[in-house]
């Protein structure tokens, strides 16, 4: 089972819900792993303190030119559609971080000048919490371009046997779409001011042409803010959670401490979201043995 957390914006608190959602399925005993999709600035590792047990290069395919073979023909540079590839009379060049990796030059030579190499775009790291909480997470190399391949790897790790919890990037761009694409539940952090609701309204577009449940969970709130009341109720959209704007909370985050165990109080806040979560999950068919008690 694969729930998203994302956000139309950054700093909504995405994050900070994602991290302590995790430690309280796990704290309810549940099989939970934690997935950072946020690959060009990672940041779930510093609440969940995870051991890390394992760190992988990350790779992508990138063509080899043979420029002693190349006829200069420019049936590459054709067909090419991200224009990495640029043909000059005497020299093939390859601009590599404009290269998807899809390998259809290699394919249209005819001289078989072009081959396929690797190009190290990242790291991906995995380990375990104190809590036994499966961890892994991407990061992604200053300057590379491309998130979506990375992003791509460490979804690949998640484990079909635990409920995935998956931390995706800010916005509503290619890489949030990657992420959250085949998530059986999409939980949309917003606040309660004109930007958040401006961005919540994109996100949940993303989402729901993605085909994608939503369920919102709204942060920092500090009274009513009506024009967010009237487009979730215009949106039928289920709100799962409210979160206050805390003082206590904003010191907890400053200092890189998991909500539910610096205040304990607000365990019901999370457990209220996990039963939100499964009424969304039962409603669409993939509950899947969700269940949370009441060991608080």
């Amino acid at each position: 089972m694969r729930i998203a957390f994302a956000s139309g914006k950054g700093g909504t608190g995405k994050t900070t819900i994602a991290v302590n959602l995790a430690w309280f399925l796990a704290y309810e005993g549940q099989r939970v792993q934690y997935l950072d999709c946020d690959v060009e600035e990672p940041n779930g590792h510093i609440f969940l303190k995870p051991a890390i047990e394992r760190q992988e290069r990350a790779s992508v395919m990138v063509p080899i030119i043979d420029q002693k073979r190349c006829t200069s023909c420019a049936k590459c540079g054709e067909v090419c559609q991200f224009s990495a590839i640029v043909n000059l009379p005497s020299n093939t060049l390859l601009i590599p971080p404009m290269c998807h990796g899809c390998g259809l030059c290699t394919l249209v030579c005819p001289t078989k000048a072009i081959t396929e190499g690797t190009r190290e775009i990242g790291l991906i790291e995995t380990g375990k919490t104190a809590d036994a909480i499966p961890f892994v997470h991407g990061v992604l190399n200053i300057g590379e371009p491309m998130a979506i391949p990375l992003i791509e790897q460490v979804k690949a790790r998640g484990a079909a046997s635990h409920t995935q919890i998956i931390d995706a990037p800010p916005g509503t761009s290619c890489p949030v779409v990657k992420t959250i694409r085949d998530s059986d539940l999409v939980v949309m952090v917003t606040e309660p001011t004109p930007f958040g609701l401006h961005d919540l309204k994109m996100a949940v577009s993303v989402a729901s042409n993605l085909g994608v449940p939503v369920g919102i969970v709204v942060n920092r709130e500090n009274g009513a803010f009506e024009p967010l009341e009237r487009y979730l109720e215009t949106r039928s959209l289920p709100v799962l959670a409210r979160f206050p704007e805390d003082r206590e909370i904003a010191r907890s985050y400053s200092e890189g401490l998991l909500i539910c165990e610096a205040l304990p109080t607000y365990r019901e806040k999370f457990k209220a979201l996990a039963d939100g979560i499964g009424e969304i999950l039962k409603e669409h068919g993939e509950s899947k043995g969700w269940q949370i008690s009441a060991n608080l």
